[in-house]
């Protein structure tokens, strides 16, 4: 330990009495605890709600998908399937067709979206074994059966084993015109998921390639290619390489963060602005640095003096007072970073704050702990800390010895 540690210390620490100087610098270690622990907790209940939510989107949502947006692409979307085969890190694809179409069933008619896939992507790329509630997932083609949304069969008064009658808006026109019947189709309900995505709950039914092809006019075409990757981080680039093998005019390419961008990014919003709110705290408490070290200067003026002339220089009085300075902010951040990982550990573990898992569909608050976080906290708070502690230590840098022992 050099000296300029050893005086900071001294100067921090071994007071001879409590005076006004040493309250501010207890209240500069708690408002530094406080902003810090309060930075962890918030940060990591938004990460467990981010996490949540994606996890609840993303388990009927793929990856990436594909679609052809003009004739031309629709002709040309099987030409995708040999691009995808030699990527590494697709996981599995699926072609799929989606759209509107009106149901019936004991009287009782709904609009509602039906999405056609094949039998081998309903567990490696849509995940729905996984949400099934009731029945299986099994869409067999020669059979006509279907999945549904639990809200949905509860609107429609569907079970397992009930026929419904879905019919096809896609040659509407030429039915009524030519006085004949629309395209329509019975399915039977093999399964109902629950995905605790209110939009697939509450207007989705999955049915098989063949059935949404007849219903929809694709005769043997599809829409697009669902794809699960891998590694979902990598969905921007390999989203940015498939846009530079296909022509855009034909098709589009968009990630999972693309199907809830403005979700996404209210979540994102949400989460730097209770990161600069609480910063805040921190920024205050580091004000209590710059007062407390400014009035510590001019009590240790006579200090000051004595050491510049045995023979101290200015850097090394410009050190122990910045040393001071980070001797605060250290203990305030260490002591908030235990506190608030000690909270985070207690609600996951023992659940001190539990919720009504009828309103919000999970039974406590959630909590996922990051270590960038503990990173970027310390981090700020290190910084303003240092940077409180730069102006009172110039200051005494400056002081004159002479005037100083003279007069003090």
């Amino acid at each position: 330990m050099n000296f300029e540690t050893f005086i900071a210390k001294r100067y921090l620490i071994s007071k001879h009495k409590i005076n006004f100087i040493t309250i501010i610098s207890f209240i500069s270690i708690s408002g530094i605890t406080v902003g810090v622990a309060a930075l962890i907790v918030v940060l990591s209940v938004f990460n467990g709600f981010g996490s949540l939510v994606t996890s609840y989107l993303m388990s009927l949502d793929p990856h990436i998908r594909i679609t052809a947006i003009s004739n031309e692409g629709e002709q040309e979307i099987i030409k995708v399937d040999e691009l995808l085969s030699n990527r590494k890190e697709i996981k599995a694809y699926s072609p799929f067709i989606e759209g509107k179409i009106l149901s019936y069933n004991k009287g009782l008619t709904q609009v509602l979206n039906l999405k056609g896939i094949s039998e081998e992507s309903v567990n490696n790329v849509y995940l729905l074994s996984d949400n099934i509630v009731d029945g299986v997932d099994s869409l067999n083609q020669k059979s006509s059966n279907a999945v549904v949304g639990l809200q949905l069969a509860d609107k429609l008064q569907v079970f397992t084993g009930d026929t419904l009658l879905l019919i096809s808006p896609s040659n509407i026109e030429q039915a009524i015109t030519q006085l004949s019947l629309p395209l329509s189709r019975k399915i039977i309900v093999s399964g109902i998921f629950s995905s605790k995505n209110n939009d697939y709950d509450g207007g989705y039914i999955f049915c098989s390639l063949k059935d949404a092809q007849y219903l929809f006019g694709y005769k043997n075409n599809f829409q697009g290619y669902d794809i699960r990757l891998n590694d979902i981080d990598n969905s921007n680039k390999i989203k940015k390489e498939l846009q530079a093998q296909l022509d855009p005019n034909k098709f589009s390419v968009s990630t999972w963060y693309d199907f809830h961008q403005e979700l996404y990014s209210v979540m994102q919003v949400e989460r730097w602005t209770a990161y600069i709110i609480l910063s805040l705290i921190i920024a205050v408490a580091t004000f209590n640095i710059l007062g407390s070290l400014s009035m510590s200067v001019i009590e240790k003026r006579r200090d000051i003096g004595i050491l510049r002339s045995m023979g101290v220089t200015e850097k090394s009085v410009l050190k122990i007072f910045m040393f001071e300075g980070l001797l605060i902010g250290i203990i305030g951040t260490l002591l908030g970073v235990i506190i608030g990982y000690i909270i985070c550990y207690i609600q996951i573990n023992y659940n001190i704050y539990p919720l009504d898992p009828s309103q919000y569909k999970i039974d406590s608050l959630p909590i996922e702990v990051r270590f960038s976080d503990f990173f970027f906290i310390s981090g700020a708070s290190m910084i303003l800390s240092f940077l409180a502690s730069l102006y009172p230590a110039k200051r005494a840098a400056k002081v004159n010895p002479i005037s100083a022992i003279k007069w003090e």
